[in-house]
């Protein structure tokens, strides 16, 4: 069982299958390209990790889709959440 599933190959996410810990090292295929994660913290069921540096104010992409901007900088293998990307509905505020 995949433990991260990159679901389009523009994404700079993956999202967790599983519970995940800090400290795993894991192996998530995008498109044509591997990357080799390893988390900089425990990443819950359903949550989001960055398969790349993204840098502040950059776009997040899941599903191929932009889903909102950093509102910080964002390391390989780090949590992406609502503390550190604001979504689409927000960017009106």
């Amino acid at each position: 069982m995949q433990q991260l599933i990159v679901i389009n190959p523009k994404d700079n996410v993956a999202t967790a299958t599983t519970d995940l810990q800090k400290g795993q090292e894991i192996k998530v295929e995008a498109g044509n390209a591997s990357v080799l994660i390893r988390l900089k913290c425990d990443i819950g069921f359903g949550h989001k990790v960055a398969i790349m540096d993204i840098q502040s104010g950059s776009a997040v992409y899941k599903y191929g889709e932009e889903i909102g901007l950093t509102t910080n900088n964002i390391s390989l293998g780090e949590h992406v959440h609502v503390l550190s990307q604001r979504g689409r509905g927000d960017l009106s505020n």
